[in-house]
């Protein structure tokens, strides 16, 4: 005799709303949009150079730089315009300028920079040179590949790099029930490779839109996959829902839009340049930027960032899996305790 209580099977059994489950997922929803909202706009609305790095010819031009332009630039005084070019093509400066007759300044800039950079170098050392009654002659000694016109190709490939390495680890960590922890790391690892290898051919050879050569670009694009993707792997299993959020906010969020990318370094606020080059979106932008404008000397640390990333990500992600599964023979033990002694 079937109980009285029970449903029969032609009747649809009501949902019960637990409202402590849709709750989170809306305020973190909210969190999340108004922090992307607020982070890209903000960024947008006034930046001022800081510590706008500028190579100055000649005792005279570099006191009368200073004077006039104060802690918005990092003056390096050099001896002649050949000199200052140096500094620019490796990287170092962003714009050398110097006297060339008592009444003219060439001003030679790096517009591979970026746009924010470069224009904010040509924009100071002309009202400079307005003060003075200067002509100034500009020249692109560093210019953008001509693929690349608006120079923010780099932005646009990292952030497609990142965004679906975290949509990876995302779905995976939702997977743990159905997909084995090592089968979940051989995706992510796989994924980091086939992601980095695509996007370089894409940006590279097809398009020509980004000039390092093709190992060093796939390498840096593979390296942020793999950083992001384990990243959100740790956060996921560790803090769980909150974890994907805030994964969102660093990676996403936070890392693209600080990243140098559509806003140069020296134009960023004092908080995101604190965290600009230690997230892996700028990381990679200043790896691909380094690579393919300047020397590539200073792209080798920001590889060691994004190394740091996946490596602690993995090791979170292992040391979580090793904390559950002791929990689990825990547990075992405790319930069975007869039958773990055999």
């Amino acid at each position: 005799m079937s109980s009285s209580s029970a449903p029969s099977s032609g009747t649809p059994v009501p949902v019960v709303t637990q409202h402590r489950t849709w709750i989170p997922l809306v305020i973190t929803g909210l969190i999340i949009g108004a922090a992307f909202i607020g982070v890209y706009v903000g960024l947008q609305r006034s930046p001022e150079p800081h510590h706008l790095p500028i190579a100055v010819v000649g005792d005279e031009l570099t006191t009368a730089a200073r004077t006039g332009l104060g802690d918005k630039v990092e003056i390096t005084k050099v001896s002649s315009l050949t000199d200052g070019a140096a500094l620019v093509r490796d990287g170092d400066a962003i714009a050398v300028v110097g006297a060339t007759s008592p009444t003219a300044l060439r001003l030679e800039y790096a517009g591979a920079s970026g746009f924010s950079e470069s224009g904010a170098a040509r924009q100071l050392v002309g009202g400079l040179a307005a003060e003075g009654g200067f002509t100034v002659e500009e020249a692109d000694i560093v210019p953008l590949v001509a693929y690349d016109s608006r120079g923010l190709s780099a932005f646009y490939v990292v952030f497609g790099v990142t965004l679906s390495s975290f949509v990876l680890a995302q779905g995976l960590t939702g997977a743990t029930a159905t997909v084995r922890l090592r089968h979940r790391l051989y995706a992510m690892a796989g994924f980091a490779v086939a992601i980095g290898l695509i996007a370089a051919t894409i940006a590279g050879p097809i398009y020509g839109s980004l000039t390092p050569s093709f190992p060093l670009l796939a390498l840096s694009l593979i390296l942020l996959s793999a950083a992001s993707a384990f990243a959100t792997k740790a956060l996921g299993a560790w803090l769980g829902p909150a974890g994907i959020g805030l994964a969102v906010l660093i990676l996403t969020t936070v890392g693209n839009a600080t990243s140098g990318a559509t806003i140069g370094y020296d134009l960023l606020p004092g908080w995101a340049q604190a965290v600009s080059a230690k997230l892996p979106p700028g990381a990679a932008v200043r790896a691909v930027n380094d690579f393919g404008y300047f020397d590539g000397s200073g792209a080798w640390s920001s590889i060691a960032v994004l190394v740091a990333w996946f490596l602690v990500g993995f090791a979170l992600v292992l040391l979580r899996q090793g904390l559950n599964d002791r929990r689990a023979r825990d547990s075992a033990t405790f319930a069975h305790p007869v039958a773990a002694t055999h």
